[in-house]
């Protein structure tokens, strides 16, 4: 009996526990300084957005909790900018009006809460912090009848724009992504799961977690699962055992046009770029050459299209402008599993193999699809 009141205790207070992902300390830091400088950025523009400071509105609480989702969060349903924005506004549009109809706080205060969860739930702006917007709004009585509807556009909805447009330069510069992605159905390799946004978004609401996960990023993890698994199949092999080794180089100092030659004698659709020595440089893709020379206006006039291969100062372009240099890389030892996301969630067909810093080597898609059923045909069960 005593054991058995142990164990049912340790699952309360295991159910009362951190029940998400730990953040890494540099993910950590990365969330807040972002909220540092996104409020910073509110404050700065409420200064100059024609608000009233004397009444002490300057910024309010909820934009801190507004930080916390777009900063810490901006991959969450309820961070994007539209449930942001919209979310606070009608929020604070229905707290003011119920602060201007209601005179006793108990009523008041829980009105407006309920007022502006309704008004978010109507708008599909369902935004947490629009709550704490509202609320403010009940326990400012005085403040509401001085600024009236006014405060639903500034500071609430100026502030919130801000904070927004700032969050999404910040993810860019940070190297995340924001606004979070939307469904595609002919996107990266990850996605393509044979499953459409419809069927996606029913699986969502039959779970009930419409507002913790998008349709893309649902997409995004089952495809990851799916490679997973087929990395369990492909175990033990590690890139050194699929990868390409006659490899066709260039060199930095090699022309746009020497490049496309190249391509079009090999029919590859990357070359990596190498020093004499080997030292690995970067890779240039066919689609680098293509942008060069895209553009109405360039595809109408020859000289133009020319120009396009030429620097500022009229020398010639070569592989050292045009490569990428910040595409995945894998050791020779990195098991198929690491490469497979590489290949999968990116944009590059192709994942340079190095020796410290000497290319050894290229993984592309069909070298680990040919390692794959090679795998299948030789194993077709699964442990």
């Amino acid at each position: 009996m005593a054991a058995r009141m142990a164990d049912r205790l340790r699952d309360v207070l295991q159910a009362w526990g951190p029940s998400g992902a730990s953040m890494s300390p540099r993910e950590a830091a990365r969330a807040g300084v972002g909220s540092a400088l996104g409020l910073g950025l509110v404050g700065l523009v409420l200064a100059t957005s024609g608000v009233d400071l004397t009444t002490g509105l300057f910024l309010i609480a909820p934009f801190g909790a507004s930080a916390v989702l777009l900063f810490a969060a901006p991959n969450s349903p309820l961070a994007q900018p539209w449930p942001a924005v919209v979310g606070n506004t009608v929020s604070a549009f229905a707290g003011v009006a119920v602060t201007l109809l209601v005179s006793p706080s108990q009523l008041r205060v829980p009105l407006a809460v309920g007022a502006a969860v309704l008004a978010m739930v109507l708008c599909r702006a369902v935004h947490p912090p629009g709550g704490a917007v509202a609320m403010t709004a009940g326990l400012s009585p005085d403040l509401v009848h001085a600024l009236g509807f006014r405060f639903a556009l500034a500071p609430v909805a100026v502030g919130t724009i801000a904070l927004v447009a700032l969050a999404a330069v910040y993810a860019r510069l940070t190297g995340r992504r924001y606004p979070a992605r939307r469904f595609d159905d002919e996107s990266s390799a990850t996605a393509r799961i044979g499953l459409d946004e419809a069927e996606l978004t029913d699986i969502l609401d039959r779970y009930s977690q419409s507002l913790n996960l998008g349709v893309a990023d649902l997409a995004r993890l089952i495809g990851a699962a799916e490679l997973q698994v087929a990395g369990h199949r492909a175990d033990p092999l590690v890139a050194g055992d699929v990868m390409s080794r006659d490899l066709v180089t260039v060199g930095p100092d090699a022309t746009l046009t020497e490049l496309a030659q190249m391509f079009d004698t090999h029919r590859f659709t990357s070359l990596p770029v190498v020093t004499r020595g080997g030292r690995f440089l970067g890779v240039v893709f066919q689609i680098h050459l293509v942008s060069r020379l895209r553009g109405g206006a360039a595809r109408r006039d020859p000289d133009r299209r020319f120009g396009r291969l030429l620097r500022r100062d009229g020398s010639v372009l070569t592989a050292a402008d045009v490569m990428d240099t910040t595409l995945p890389i894998a050791s020779p030892d990195a098991p198929v599993t690491a490469v497979l996301p590489m290949l999968a969630g990116s944009d590059c067909d192709a994942v340079p193999v190095l020796d410290g810093d000497l290319l050894v080597g290229i993984v592309t898609q069909t070298d680990l699809i040919a390692a794959l059923a090679r795998q299948t045909l030789a194993d077709p069960l699964v442990d």
